[in-house]
């Protein structure tokens, strides 16, 4: 398979803006190192889109277009197009999705 690029919906670019800034005052290093961690799984889905697993909370409304990796303990939510993969959200696991991806993705 061909490598597809990857685009950011401009939520999820201002998901991990807001990470980044929550944790930045307390471990500006940490911040850092976790923004390192998300853009570097974000690339490889570019290589490999299909490695994340569908979103369990969509799955149980049979919704199946989305697919997560996990960069603990942060959710990063995509959606694998034709021509792309679309990162939609990056949430943090530790709370309860099902009303943020109603909101975010079934618009």
């Amino acid at each position: 398979m061909k490598r597809l690029p990857v685009r950011w919906s401009d939520s999820a670019y201002q998901d991990l803006l807001e990470i980044t800034e929550l944790i930045s005052p307390d471990s500006p290093e940490a911040a850092r190192k976790l923004a390192r961690q998300i853009l570097a799984k974000i690339a490889d889905l570019g290589r490999i889109p299909e490695r994340g697993r569908i979103v369990p909370e969509l799955l149980d409304q049979g919704i199946s277009m989305y697919r997560q990796v996990l960069v603990p303990p942060y959710r990063v939510i995509y959606r694998i197009r034709s021509s792309a993969v679309c990162v939609e959200v990056i949430a943090d696991s530790r709370r309860n999705l099902a009303d943020l991806l109603s909101q975010r993705l079934l618009r």
